[in-house]
């Protein structure tokens, strides 16, 4: 089996890397601003440049990881965040039709505006801020391109290991707990999310590489806890035997002035997911447990 994985030196793509690459799968890493580590440096919005390298290596499988994920981010770059987030996967879309491969695209649980959870994969989708909006848009042109053999992956927020904890949402909350500074951190505890570790998504995905049935046009893979940005910091403190009072919840909703507006809660309903029939369900961690153990093998 021959695999391109896009975006495969962030947190994600990393891990589907190691895990394609563990099943002795031929795998060709592609990123845009890291090299080193057998990385092959892409601009994948670069069409005639992907189109040669795709055709050269024919590859059975894409898994479309990389995008730009921040929400703050995607505001002070719309136009670049469009082209990568919203017209590249219509464009592999098309590609895995000529070519012949399959392509997996990792989109957001923030294609949803998280009142009205949990999510099933046939939702209405109403996304609340431009990231989202430019993941939805990259959905669209997906399923609007006729004879495409894709499928789509709704995630909600990762962690697992990283190269650095700034990589990660949930990772980067580990320097503010630990931090000693005397600094203040006003900490979300509106939002209610599901984080999900990026080695289960890259083993799910692994596995759905098997799947000899019809594969759905859109699943969704997510954690079953649910945690506040605060009480994922409460638990880490408690891990890690450290004081968080420098750390201040904040429960009210996100004004326009104040952030990036973000949904309240997005739960993705994964029972279709489930469906496929996977020997141990989707094969969650548990996420204090996870990080008591990883944490551990730092020190």
């Amino acid at each position: 089996m021959k695999v391109i994985i896009t975006g495969a030196s962030g947190v994600l793509g990393s891990a589907v890397r190691r895990a394609f690459e563990a099943s002795q799968a031929e795998v060709l890493p592609l990123a845009f601003s890291r090299s080193g580590n057998g990385l092959f440096q892409l601009d994948i919005t670069k069409q005639d440049d992907v189109y040669k390298r795709f055709a050269e290596f024919k590859p059975d499988w894409v898994i479309h990881c990389a995008a730009e994920r921040s929400p703050d981010a995607t505001e002070k770059d719309p136009e670049g965040t469009k082209k990568l987030n919203a017209e590249v996967p219509g464009y592999l879309a098309s590609l895995s039709k000529e070519l012949g491969f399959t392509l997996v695209y990792i989109s957001t649980d923030y294609v949803f505006d998280g009142t009205s959870p949990p999510y099933s994969p046939d939702s209405p989708t109403n996304p609340l801020n431009f990231y989202g909006k430019t993941k939805r848009e990259g959905e669209e042109g997906i399923l609007s391109t006729e004879g495409a053999k894709a499928a789509i992956l709704r995630v909600p927020i990762l962690y697992g290991p990283a190269p650095k904890n700034s990589d990660s949402a949930i990772n980067v909350l580990l320097d503010i707990v630990q931090d000693r500074s005397g600094k203040k951190y006003t900490m979300d505890q509106y939002a209610t999310r599901y984080p999900t570790n990026v080695i289960d998504i890259a083993n799910f995905l692994l596995r759905l590489t098997e799947v000899k049935a019809p594969i759905p046009k859109v699943l969704h893979f997510s954690g079953d806890e649910p945690y506040t940005k605060y009480e994922i910091c409460l638990v880490f403190a408690k891990i890690l035997g450290v004081p968080h009072d420098h750390i201040i919840p904040n429960a009210n909703a996100p004004s326009a002035e104040e952030a990036t507006t973000r949904p309240h809660d997005c739960r993705l309903d994964t029972q279709e997911t489930e469906r496929l029939g996977f020997e141990n369900g989707l094969d969650l961690s548990l996420f204090e447990e996870w990080w008591t153990n990883h944490l551990k093998t730092l020190q």
